[in-house]
């Protein structure tokens, strides 16, 4: 009888021991599998920003969880590299298209992406020019119908999942004035929880100042697009330490006739501690945001 209820005793122990650590190991692979399903699902809400090394010119390819944005479209001999650049990004669609102002740098590309994409809005601050390039930009949005909209400061624009689009620059008056193409470029800061990104087309000094004594502490921002690739013209010292960014992302090509960027300009970024990134060095460049950190990447 003793006997029998020891084997008993034993088998029950060692029944609660398989058990228990059959419970342990199902437990610990559903953990995982949880955690596999979170990281998916916090890669798929990051905001990608990829700078293009498309030469002398800008051009920015934004990817949210729900829209593919473009600000600007580089210039026309760059064209089939855009084209080529895009097809590799695996983009189909294009949600938003921000021109930033209608210099053939930053508008010249358009042509490409109106002919070999689905463009679904296109959005300018209004300002006109009587070049070819220019004319056929309208030309193409009106035939096919695109949907446009004229953004000035005070406008908001949604990049979906959770992705802002801020307009500080130009207002309506900048652009009545008929003013330079330059100095009244877009400038927008995208916000996305904690980071943030300020875009400046090719904005100058004086559109600096102006932003500087309307907005103050609002243009802080994580990540700068450094303002008309690096030209002596822009980045007023007071106005880069209100933005205050971690880096700065500068958009060129290699040995331009403008001699972009400026050394006098690449001292101003150094004495305040801004690492630029440089697609004439770094070929293009992408920055990755879940809203609280960020990644920048470079492609060389």
């Amino acid at each position: 009888m003793v006997s029998i209820m020891f084997f008993l005793k034993n088998k029950i122990q060692v029944c609660s021991v398989f058990i228990i650590l059959s419970l342990f190991l199902f437990t610990g692979c559903s953990t995982k599998t949880l955690q596999q399903g979170q990281l998916q699902n916090q890669e798929s809400q990051n905001v990608t920003i990829k700078m293009l090394d498309i030469g002398q010119g800008d051009s920015v390819l934004i990817r949210t969880s729900e829209q593919v944005i473009m600000i600007d479209t580089g210039d026309v001999d760059e064209r089939e590299r855009l084209l080529s650049l895009l097809k590799k990004e695996g983009i189909t669609t294009i949600d938003k298209l921000i021109i930033t102002h209608p210099h053939s740098d930053h508008i010249g590309g358009a042509y490409i992406l109106f002919k070999q994409f689905n463009v679904k809005a296109v959005y300018d601050n209004g300002q006109t020019t009587n070049t070819k390039t220019y004319q056929t930009y309208l030309k193409w949005i009106k035939d096919k119908n695109i949907a446009y909209k004229q953004v000035l400061a005070g406008d908001q624009l949604d990049f979906g999942g959770g992705v802002s689009f801020r307009i500080f620059s130009p207002t309506a008056q900048m652009i009545k004035a008929d003013g330079d193409l330059n100095a009244d470029s877009i400038v927008g800061k995208l916000i996305y929880g904690d980071f943030s990104m300020l875009f400046t087309g090719d904005s100058e000094a004086e559109t600096e100042k102006g932003l500087l004594k309307t907005y103050g502490k609002e243009l802080k921002s994580t990540i700068l697009k450094v303002p008309h690739h690096g030209s002596k013209t822009s980045s007023n010292r007071n106005y880069l330490q209100a933005v205050a960014p971690e880096a700065g992302l500068v958009s060129l090509g290699a040995g331009n006739d403008y001699g972009h960027p400026h050394q006098v300009t690449l001292n101003k970024y150094n004495a305040l501690n801004i690492k630029l990134y440089r697609t004439d060095q770094d070929g293009s460049i992408t920055v990755t945001s879940d809203g609280k950190t960020y990644n920048i990447q470079k492609e060389k």
